[in-house]
Order: C-alpha cells, then sequence, then structure tokens
C-alpha cells in the first residue's frame, strides 16, 4: 500500500505560519522554519504584553493622579487613603481621566475629602 502524506493539511499549517509571519525581515517571512520560530516567539511576546499594558495603563493613571494632586497641595498617597476613608470608589482610570479632561471636579474632589 503506498504512503498517504495528508499533503491539503501540511501545506494549510504551512500556510498558515508563513502568513502570520509577514511583514519579518528577510528569511523570517520567507523560510519556514525560521518563519515558524519567529511566530511562536512573537505569540509568547504578546501573550506577555497584553499582562504588561495593564501595569503600564495602572503606572501612567498614578503618574497622572499624582500629577494633578500635588498641584492641589496633597501627596497622592494621602489623595488615596482620604478617598477609601471617605468612601468614595473611583478608580484609578476614572480618577486619572478625571484630572485631565475636568480639572474643576476634581479641584472639588480634593476639597471634598479635605473638609471631611
Amino acid at each position: 500500500m503506498s504512503r498517504a502524506t495528508n499533503n491539503v493539511a501540511a501545506r494549510r499549517r504551512r500556510k498558515k505560519i508563513l502568513k502570520a509571519a509577514r511583514g519579518n525581515y528577510g528569511g523570517r517571512s520567507k523560510l519556514y522554519r525560521t518563519a515558524k520560530e519567529t511566530v511562536q516567539k512573537g505569540m509568547a511576546y504578546s501573550y506577555i504584553h497584553r499582562r504588561v499594558r495593564k501595569r503600564d495603563f495602572r503606572s501612567l493613571w498614578i503618574i497622572r493622579i499624582n500629577a494633578a494632586c500635588r498641584e492641589h497641595g496633597i501627596s497622592y498617597s494621602a489623595f488615596i487613603d482620604r478617598l477609601k476613608k471617605a468612601g468614595i470608589e473611583l478608580d484609578r482610570k476614572m480618577l486619572a481621566d478625571m484630572a485631565v479632561t475636568d480639572p474643576e471636579g476634581f479641584k472639588s474632589l480634593v476639597n471634598s475629602i479635605n473638609a471631611a
């Protein structure tokens, strides 16, 4: 009996890898073995960096809140502590957006927690 190679599935598998490797330099997009390595590494990096992106944004929000707080004469840590004690449950994303787009509202928030 002759050997069955299942060419259709093998070609589809290789084409999928080569398509994912498009845009890479030289053999990384043309040669199957190097393209496969590149795609695997790229997938690993994308998995890792989806988590890193969340850390980066949280860091950015904290920087923005801190800058806005210091304009009103309060440190970031004291601001967050007073928010928690006042029972105001705004997350850092919303606070940072407020600090950038609505400085007057942020100022009133700082004044309200200072009075309490």
